[in-house]
């Protein structure tokens, strides 16, 4: 079980990278910033630091209270509440010095990878009761209310209740957007072929007129005939005997478009030994006989179809 949460939790951090990189995010962090002066940052659901420390942006209150560990640790606390109670909606909290953020989830399927965080503001005009809660709350951690932090306090960012519940709206459309990418980024990484089979499928392909066995086909893909048929079967959801046919059946439609060839020369020209065989698979892979598929190109069935 222990093995499975760290090989989980590596998953889901390897993935919110992969997201933070992607010109969908960057171009919206771009764009979010310029409109709100806040920095906006992706994490992942293990994130155990202050989301928005060294970041371009900062809240310079915050950064001050990061340097001093008793106020760093209020900090911390305040951001692990607000990530033990953020589900499938965004939870906002309202820190021990007054100012608010929040979290929105990212989710892979239904499970939750990580979140959105924007940040540290002040939702109203700070009353003098704010100011004594706050100036009380860095006495407990042995920090003077003077000087530099208090200058810091007073040059917080406000956004009033309305406006910042829009961005948070605004963020959570967002969010749905980087959900979507994710599965598809992890759908693409599951879909992702194999090396022996993009090697099969290339000989597959420059050889396809001539005769191709099972065995050496495996051989040139690098692997024993029972890991080819299991791996490439997985890959294409076809047996390999049923790749070859098909493979054969594309390169067969193409030149049975030229009216002049022969279906019997078609038929041996791209690899089958006998007119049966081809006539018979060509039919069920795409449920009409060459001869119909002719027909149905020109109108009328060609002289010499056979």
């Amino acid at each position: 079980m222990v093995e499975a949460g760290a090989r989980r939790a590596e998953s889901n951090k390897q993935l919110i990278d992969m997201l933070r990189r992607s010109r969908l995010f960057r171009d919206y962090e771009g764009v979010f910033t310029k409109a709100t002066g806040l920095p906006l940052v992706l994490r992942p659901l293990e994130f155990w630091q202050l989301a928005h420390h060294g970041k371009k942006h900062e809240n310079p209150f915050c950064a001050l209270l990061a340097e001093n560990p008793a106020t760093l640790s209020v900090c911390l606390q305040a951001h692990q509440d607000m990530i033990d109670h953020t589900g499938v909606l965004p939870h906002t909290v309202t820190c021990p010095f007054g100012l608010t953020e929040t979290a929105v989830p990212i989710k892979l399927a239904e499970r939750t990878i990580g979140y959105l965080r924007i940040g540290q503001v002040l939702r109203h005009m700070p009353a003098k009761s704010d100011t004594t809660r706050v100036s009380r709350q860095l006495a407990r951690c042995g920090v003077r209310f003077t000087g530099e932090i208090r200058k810091a306090w007073q040059k917080n960012p406000l956004f009033p209740r309305e406006k910042y519940n829009a961005i948070v709206r605004l963020l959570s459309f967002f969010a749905d957007q980087l959900s979507a990418l994710s599965n598809q980024l992890v759908t693409e990484k599951t879909n992702a072929e194999p090396p022996l089979v993009l090697r099969a499928r290339d000989y597959i392909d420059k050889h396809k007129t001539e005769q191709l066995s099972l065995t050496d086909v495996a051989k040139v893909a690098g692997a024993s005939v029972f890991h080819f048929c299991k791996v490439f079967h997985k890959a294409t959801g076809l047996k390999f005997t049923d790749y070859v046919a098909r493979v054969r059946l594309e390169d067969a439609r193409n030149r049975l478009l030229n009216p002049n060839l022969r279906i019997s020369e078609v038929a041996y020209d791209v690899g089958f030994q006998s007119l049966t065989q081809f006539n018979r698979t060509f039919k069920r892979v795409f449920g009409q006989a060459p001869t119909e598929f002719r027909e149905h190109l020109h109108g009328k069935r060609p002289r010499n179809a056979a």
